[in-house]
């Protein structure tokens, strides 16, 4: 029900936008969340944006350098990397739930698979 895409390899300093297609429900009324998942680490929250307010939160490692949005209409959520780094390197994957909280994993009851982004020097 969510397609993550628009993952790839780049160097670093670039950009990459990834998006989250959902189908099969609306996912206007959730929020949504973008977690990433690094080779032997844990996956970690990266972003996340609620769908009531449209508030966002960010992990401190991507702050000012990633922005999350969400086009309701389209039914997808959007990923903006920009100023990439090695350490971003991960499988970034698309989430949904009915929470306030958007930094906590659990609180997710909807992935998508996953894309890859690998980031080169």
């Amino acid at each position: 029900q969510l397609q993550a895409s628009g993952g790839g390899l780049v160097q670093a300093g670039d950009s990459l936008r990834l998006s989250c297609a959902a189908s099969g429900r609306t996912f206007s009324r959730y929020t949504m969340g973008w977690f990433r998942q690094a080779p032997k680490k844990e996956r970690e929250f990266v972003a996340g944006i609620r769908w009531t307010d449209m508030t966002t939160g960010y992990a401190d490692s991507v702050k000012g350098r990633f922005t999350i949005s969400r086009d309701n209409a389209k039914n997808t959520v959007y990923l903006q990397m920009n100023s990439l780094k090695l350490e971003d390197t991960a499988v970034y994957y698309c989430a949904a739930g009915d929470t306030w909280n958007y930094r906590t994993e659990s609180n997710y009851a909807y992935w998508g698979q996953g894309t890859q982004v690998t980031v080169s020097s």
